[in-house]
């Protein structure tokens, strides 16, 4: 018996990494998957079946159930598909995983609208697509599980602004969707991961990691391949099934972080202090009630280069 027996989840881009993971552990706890992935480049660009097919090949391996479906989650007619891709297959859905993502890495002086553009398709919009399609599955059946996966880019991440915008969106569309779906006995809830996939181990990044442990020697620098496991997709994977269990229906609207063996739970933005006038604030008064209150002690703006 599984904690998922008779469930069926849907997984955006698990074909590879994260998705991978997820949709492998689903599927080990007895639910029945979609497998969604594009198949296409860390970029965006290209197509193939070959990722998401194998792992339909996998779970079916292991003796679970899984489909395969290859359409993109940045398009409102892909969404809907994905979403009646797990429906056609086994009659309804109960659980949607939104991790498909793609990077457009570049410094924002740099950046193109299309570069811009294509990481909010992908990440925010793909997450509304494929969530708007399932929640009214969800709706009418007074249950489901959403699982968003944000990132901590999203808290700021040099070269990334168009990935950091969308990420962090996809933390107040969280916020949102659970209050819009409470009702109804739906949870959504979302992760920052932290692992090496990818769309986050660049072999640039890598060869660097292994430079540094070569110049060391002797064992005594970084350890690659002990960062690596550390790091490992299958780190994430049992927060996001257990997010989508039956024994997780009290936790709604929240962000954790997960990764290397960790698991956090974020505090929600609050105001940390204030002033109060009453009237209108005059911007003399400000600048010189500013660095004596609310900005105390920041750092002096840096020289420009």
């Amino acid at each position: 018996m599984g904690l998922l027996d008779g469930k069926v989840a849907v997984v955006t881009g698990s074909g590879r990494g994260l998705g991978r993971a997820e949709a492998l552990l689903f599927a080990s706890e007895g639910a029945k998957v979609v497998i969604n992935d594009l198949g296409g480049g860390a970029d965006g660009a290209g197509a193939a079946a070959t990722p998401a097919d194998e792992v339909v090949a996998e779970i079916k391996k292991m003796g679970g159930q899984a489909v395969a479906n290859y359409d993109s989650v940045s398009t409102w007619k892909g969404g809907e598909n994905i979403i009646k891709t797990a429906v056609d297959a086994f009659g309804k859905i109960d659980i949607l995983v939104n991790n498909a993502g793609i990077l457009r890495d570049r410094m924002v002086f740099n950046m193109s609208e299309e570069e811009w553009d294509i990481i909010q398709k992908v990440h925010l919009y793909g997450h509304f697509f494929c969530t708007r399609h399932a929640a009214a599955f969800f709706r009418q059946q007074r249950s489901g599980r959403i699982i968003n996966t944000s990132s901590q880019a999203g808290l700021g991440n040099m070269g990334q602004a168009n990935y950091s915008a969308a990420k962090e969106g996809i933390v107040g569309f969280t916020r949102t969707v659970a209050m819009d779906m409470a009702k109804y006995g739906v949870t959504c809830n979302c992760i920052r991961p932290l692992a090496a996939t990818r769309l986050t181990l660049s072999p640039e990044l890598k060869a660097a990691m292994e430079k540094k442990a070569a110049e060391a020697g002797g064992g005594l620098g970084l350890d690659v391949e002990g960062e690596m496991k550390k790091l490992a997709p299958e780190h994430i994977a049992p927060l996001v099934v257990y997010l989508a269990t039956d024994a997780a229906a009290n936790i709604n609207g929240k962000t954790f972080f997960v990764g290397g063996g960790e698991i956090g739970l974020y505090s929600e933005p609050a105001i940390i202090s204030s002033i109060f006038k009453d009237g209108f604030w005059k911007v003399k008064e400000l600048v010189d009630l500013m660095p004596k209150s609310l900005t105390k002690g920041f750092w002096p703006a840096p020289a420009p280069k």
